[in-house]
């Protein structure tokens, strides 16, 4: 009667043992889906980042231009041709961010499902600063030329 009474209770610590690793199984895979949903989740927002900083720099140049023709002010050659440089530099910038970020995108989301370590883009952010401070020379240019 121990014997059965020993086998009893030995067979319930394994059925608990057993129940207790499939309990820590399974929290285990639900933190790596919360884990992996909120990376998945940072890559989205920041490529929505990237999409209003694109309609931004494109408002920009299309505002810039529309506003130059519109105003009625002196009318210079030198400043037409800058206006309209910026404007369609502005639209060519909005184009290559808006590739650049698609591609990044897609390529953090791959990064993600083979769980490979975050590298951070030092290349995109470079080009898109310089690109941005050319853009900012035109404004500058635009209105030096406008004054004289």
């Amino acid at each position: 009667m121990i014997i059965v009474n020993a086998g009893k209770l030995m067979l319930s610590f394994l059925v608990a043992d057993s129940y207790t690793s499939k309990v820590r199984q399974m929290k285990t895979t639900e933190n790596n889906q919360i884990k992996y949903a909120q990376q998945h989740l940072a890559n989205e927002r920041t490529y929505l980042a990237w999409v209003r900083t694109v309609i931004a720099i494109v408002g920009i140049g299309f505002l810039n231009t529309s506003l130059h023709f519109t105003m009625g002010a002196q009318r210079n050659q030198t400043v037409d041709i800058i206006s309209i440089a910026l404007g369609v530099f502005a639209c060519i910038l909005g184009f290559v961010i808006i590739v650049l970020s698609t591609f990044a995108y897609f390529h953090r989301k791959r990064k993600i499902m083979n769980e490979e370590t975050f590298l951070p883009s030092k290349a995109q952010v470079t080009l898109v600063s310089s690109l941005m401070i050319i853009i900012i020379l035109f404004i500058v240019l635009y209105f030096l030329y406008l004054e004289s």
